[in-house]
């Protein structure tokens, strides 16, 4: 391993370690929310994960010469977004899943009117602490307004109606389609990890440029590296089904380029992303490594 991959890795383990206790903080409402709805949150909030967009968050702040603890409430807020999306996810309306990161879905736990609950409960909370956390007020709402955008209907909701739309096509589509559907799906929440982070540590235009290039890009070989690992990663390391995407006729990248082609294609994204970073010499080689890490990662 390299000595970059070691100082990664030794970096997400240092905020992982903040942002989940931050997390457990923050999923204590107190005795005004009902014990259910709390666990239920807690249940999928609290189960671990890679924590790859928070810790995008206070990298990219890192990056811009910011105090990446200062980044720490909106890394919060955008797992919780995370969250909340892989709870409604996870619903026999939609993907119909029973496992994630390792324990039962949240309704399968809960039951389905309580796993919808705890979604919402997670959405609205991540904005109430952009709104009180995050100074000065009007970078706040800057990112109140990054997350919804990225989040909503021009985004991740819409990403995924697109996505189930696709499932009732009689063909897979085109690349170009399945890239659409996954930029709005996926790529959205990851670039706007980039955005508030730069945002909080007062990035110029420039590197905040830089950063949203690198936050395309890095979607895009996300997305492909899951598609890669649903078709031959291990169930038990993933903590979720794999092979399901197939069982259900969806259109992914190794349907569609086939196996080593989709590689490829993930290969190109990094590069391209490393290079949107290059300008910010050595503050930029964490979000390289990580990079490098996205497409290399076996869970």
């Amino acid at each position: 391993m390299s000595d970059s991959a070691v100082l990664l890795e030794e970096t997400l383990t240092a905020f992982r370690r903040r942002i989940d206790a931050q997390l457990e903080r923050y999923v204590d409402r107190g005795p005004d929310c009902p014990a259910v709805l709390r666990d239920a949150m807690a249940h999928s909030l609290l189960a671990g994960g890679k924590r790859l967009r928070p810790s995008l968050v206070m990298l990219a702040c890192e990056a811009c010469g910011g105090d990446p603890e200062t980044a720490l409430p909106a890394a919060c807020a955008i797992e919780m977004v995370h969250t909340y999306s892989l709870i409604h996810d996870d619903l026999p309306a939609m993907d119909d899943d029973d496992l994630r990161r390792g324990r039962p879905t949240c309704h399968v736990q809960f039951g389905e009117a309580e796993a919808i609950l705890a979604g919402d409960a997670l959405l609205t909370l991540a904005f109430e602490i952009l709104a009180r956390e995050i100074q000065p007020a009007e970078v706040a709402a800057a990112c109140c307004a990054d997350l919804a955008a990225a989040a909503g209907a021009a985004g991740m909701v819409g990403g995924q109606i697109a996505d189930l739309a696709a499932e009732q096509q009689s063909d897979a589509g085109t690349v170009q389609q399945l890239q659409a559907i996954h930029r709005r799906k996926t790529g959205r929440l990851i670039s706007c990890s980039l955005s508030m982070g730069a945002r909080i540590a007062g990035a110029d235009d420039v590197t905040a440029q830089s950063l949203t290039i690198y936050g395309d890009c890095v979607g895009l070989a996300f997305q492909i590296a899951d598609d890669l690992l649903d078709l031959v990663g291990d169930e038990a390391r993933m903590g979720k089904r794999v092979s399901k995407d197939a069982d259900r006729g969806k259109a992914t990248y190794p349907a569609l380029l086939g196996e080593e082609a989709s590689r490829e294609q993930a290969k190109k994204l990094v590069q391209e992303a490393c290079r949107a970073v290059e300008p910010l010499g050595e503050r930029g080689q964490r979000l390289t490594a990580l990079a490098h890490f996205i497409i290399e990662r076996d869970r």
